[in-house]
């Protein structure tokens, strides 16, 4: 089993910039695939940004790329996600999760059916 904690979360004006945190309990091969998905009140919860642990290879949802960074540090069990020119449309509860095989083919990479591990969230709020 796999603990995430996500941090970070926090009110930015429009066009600000926060960056959220996940520390996983451990990195191993059930975290070979990390990535933070958002879920909107009255949406379904969407993959934001994937990162494949092993290699750091990265993937954005189109609406984020290019504001939105995914990255890693080993060595503290972390992966952050960087948003910056923050939208009101990004207002969102922010998940952490994680999975062995995730990454493997691009379908399910994106698929929050496909991850094992979920952390509790942190809420970003951008006011309109």
């Amino acid at each position: 089993q796999v603990q995430l904690v996500e941090s970070g979360g926090g009110s930015m004006q429009a066009g600000g910039s926060l960056r959220l945190a996940c520390v996983a309990s451990r990195f191993d091969s059930s975290t070979t695939c990390m990535g933070w998905f958002r879920q909107a009140p009255g949406k379904e919860r969407e993959a934001v940004a994937i990162i494949r642990t092993r290699g750091g290879e990265t993937f954005y949802a189109d609406s984020v790329k290019g504001r939105f960074t995914i990255s890693q540090d080993n060595a503290k069990n972390t992966v952050y996600l960087q948003l910056t020119t923050l939208q009101p449309e990004d207002t969102a509860m922010y998940y952490c999760a994680a999975d062995e095989s995730a990454c493997e083919y691009r379908p399910w990479r994106y698929s929050e059916a496909r991850y094992s591990y979920w952390g509790q969230g942190t809420q970003v709020t951008v006011p309109s």
